[in-house]
C-alpha cells in the first residue's frame, strides 16, 4: 500500500528522501537540515537557501497584489540567510505562469522583487521561465555569504541558554485569517466593501514582512552571537521542535512572555480564535527565534525589539509552556505543514 505523503509531513518526506545522499564534496560542509546550506570556498563561507512559492497553496491572488507577492518571495528568502547569522547578496528568480498573466502582472511581481532587492543590498543574477498549467509558480534561490566563526546553526542550544524571539508573534497569521473572512464576505456579497481599517499592520505582515536583518546588526555590535537561531516561518512551536531536536535539549518557555500585538488579540477575540494558540502555531511572521548564553543577558537587555520568553532545559524535561498560573504543559508542535493543506 503507498505511503501518503501528509503521514511524513515536510520535514519528514525531506529528511526521507534525502537520508542515504553524503556529500562528496570537500567544500559541501553543511548540507540538509538547517535554514541553509554552507558551503567552503576559501575564507567566508558561501550560504544557499531556496523556497517554492505555489498559487493556492501559499498565496491567494484574490487579494495577494503581485507587487507585494514578488517583495515577499525574495524576503522570506532573505531571512533564511540572517537566521544562519549571515549576509543575502544574490537570488536567482524562476517561474512558472500560465497564460492568464499578462507581460504587465510580471512587470508589478519583478517591482516587488526589485523593491526587496534595493532595501536588502542582494543583486538578482539569474532565474528562468517556463509556462505553466497551473497557476503562478515562484522558485527563489537566495546566496549569501558569513565568516565561518560566526554561523549560527540550529543544533548549538545547551542547557540554561535563553530563550528569545523578536518582534510579535502569531500576527502574520491573524492578518491571514482576516484576508479570508473579508475574501468570503465580498465572494458572497457584491456590495460589501472589505473591513480593513484599524488593522493596517495585520495585512502588511501577511503580505509584506520584512526579514530581521536589523536584530542582526545589533547583535554583532552588542558581541552577542547565538547559541542556535532559525526564523520562524512555521510557526514558534514548530521551530523550537526542530532546535531542540537538533540540539538534543528541551525547553521551557512562558505564556505570559510571548509578544503580541494588540490588533492581533483584538482580533482573535472578535474571531472566537485563542491568541497564545496563533502566536505558538501561526506561521510566516519571519521573527527570529534564537538562543543565547546567560552570560549575554546584560548585553542583550538593551536591544530594542528582542524577547526573552524562556529558557533551555535537558532533554529529558521535554518541551513546556509555563501557563499564566504556573501550570506547566507540553508544547504541541502544530505549525504549517503544506501536505496537510492540500
Amino acid at each position: 500500500m503507498a505511503t501518503q505523503i501528509s503521514t511524513l509531513g515536510e520535514f519528514g518526506l525531506i529528511k526521507h528522501l534525502t537520508k542515504d545522499f553524503q556529500a562528496q564534496q570537500a567544500s559541501t560542509q553543511k548540507a540538509i537540515g538547517d535554514d541553509a546550506a554552507v558551503l567552503n570556498f576559501g575564507n567566508k563561507r558561501t550560504l544557499v537557501t531556496t523556497d517554492l512559492l505555489l498559487e493556492g497553496i501559499h498565496f491567494n491572488l484574490e487579494y495577494v497584489p503581485l507587487k507585494h507577492l514578488g517583495y515577499k518571495a525574495a524576503v522570506v528568502n532573505f531571512s533564511d540567510i540572517y537566521a544562519m547569522n549571515g549576509k543575502p547578496t544574490q537570488i536567482t528568480v524562476s517561474l512558472g505562469i500560465s497564460q492568464r498573466f499578462s507581460v504587465e502582472d510580471m512587470e508589478q511581481l519583478y517591482a516587488g522583487i526589485k523593491l526587496a532587492c534595493e532595501r536588502y543590498g542582494v543583486d538578482l543574477v539569474g532565474g528562468d521561465t517556463c509556462a505553466s498549467m497551473t497557476g503562478l509558480t515562484i522558485s527563489i534561490t537566495c546566496l549569501g555569504e558569513a565568516y565561518d566563526s560566526d554561523i549560527v546553526y540550529r543544533n548549538g542550544a545547551q542547557v540554561n541558554d535563553l530563550i528569545c524571539v523578536t518582534g510579535n508573534l502569531g500576527t502574520a497569521y491573524m492578518g491571514l485569517q482576516l484576508l479570508e473572512r473579508e475574501r468570503i464576505v465580498m465572494n458572497t456579497d457584491e456590495n460589501a466593501t472589505p473591513a480593513f481599517e484599524g488593522r493596517e499592520y495585520l495585512l502588511e505582515r501577511q503580505l509584506k514582512p520584512e526579514a530581521r536583518k536589523d536584530i542582526i546588526e545589533q547583535l554583532h555590535k552588542a558581541g552577542i552571537k547565538p547559541t542556535a537561531m532559525m526564523d520562524i516561518s512555521d510557526g514558534l512551536s514548530s521551530e523550537l521542535k526542530h532546535i531542540c531536536s537538533q540540539s538534543g535539549v528541551g525547553c521551557a518557555i512562558y505564556e505570559d512572555k510571548l509578544p503580541i500585538d494588540y490588533q492581533a488579540a483584538a482580533l482573535a477575540e472578535e474571531m472566537n480564535l485563542n491568541i497564545v494558540t496563533c502566536a505558538l502555531n501561526g506561521g510566516e511572521d519571519y521573527e527570529l527565534l534564537f538562543t543565547c548564553k546567560l552570560d549575554d543577558y546584560e548585553k542583550l537587555v538593551p536591544i530594542e525589539d528582542v524577547y526573552l520568553i524562556g529558557h533551555i532545559t535537558k532533554v529529558e524535561h521535554g518541551l513546556n509552556i509555563v501557563g499564566r498560573n504556573g501550570e506547566e504543559l507540553p508544547l504541541q508542535a502544530q505549525g504549517w505543514n503544506a501536505f496537510d493543506a492540500q
